[in-house]
């Protein structure tokens, strides 16, 4: 079997945020959408803001779960 056959399994390249984002980014230089640019990098910081209020309530639930 030759190297060039094996494919890798690390997954990477570009994810749905990032596609967003740019998609977004782009279309708002080009201004074909004249959104406020809070919408436009909403996908980078709408996933952070969500990823902390999961990570914050996992750990509200953890303290309440020792304290019972």
């Amino acid at each position: 079997m030759s190297s060039q056959s094996q494919s890798s399994a690390s997954g990477g390249g570009i994810g749905l945020t990032t596609l967003l984002t740019v998609s977004f980014v782009v279309l708002r230089l080009c201004r074909v959408i004249d959104w406020s640019w809070w919408w436009v990098t909403f996908p980078t910081w709408g996933t952070f803001v969500l990823c902390m209020m999961i990570i914050v309530l996992w750990a509200v639930v953890s303290v309440w779960r020792e304290t019972k």
